[in-house]
């Protein structure tokens, strides 16, 4: 009966510490969140810019559409380089989280149906 119970206790270890670890890790890659101030670049009718909010926490780019404001295209660029990425359909509202491997001074573009664009600019570090 006492070697069923040390088994178990064991067996709980077990399973609960890489849970715990996990967790930990996932705290430690974090900074803490830094709002990303969403521009107007070239908008025609009401403007919406308010219904886009976004965030740096370290690597992590997240993304968020308060309220439906139709599909829309979203591009990420590398000031001093290459398209990271162009999602054509982005469909609102919704959150959308991206790693972004590289530091570096990058810039989030927002591109509606209507042709009315929002950008924000945010830098990255470790």
């Amino acid at each position: 009966m006492q070697q069923t119970k040390i088994k178990l206790i064991i067996l709980l270890f077990g399973l609960w510490l890489p849970t715990a670890w996990c967790g930990a890790f996932g705290t430690y890659l974090k900074d803490g969140d830094s709002h990303i101030e969403i521009k107007q670049s070239r908008v025609q009718s009401i403007p919406k810019g308010s219904t886009i909010q976004a965030s740096i926490d370290g690597h992590w780019l997240t993304v968020t559409f308060t309220q439906d404001i139709g599909t829309l295209t979203m591009e990420l660029d590398k000031v001093s380089g290459p398209m990271i990425f162009s999602y054509p359909t982005v469909v609102t509202p919704d959150s959308y989280q991206f790693y972004l491997p590289l530091t570096g001074d990058y810039i989030i573009t927002f591109t509606l149906a209507n042709g009315d664009e929002y950008y924000g600019e945010f830098t990255v570090t470790n």
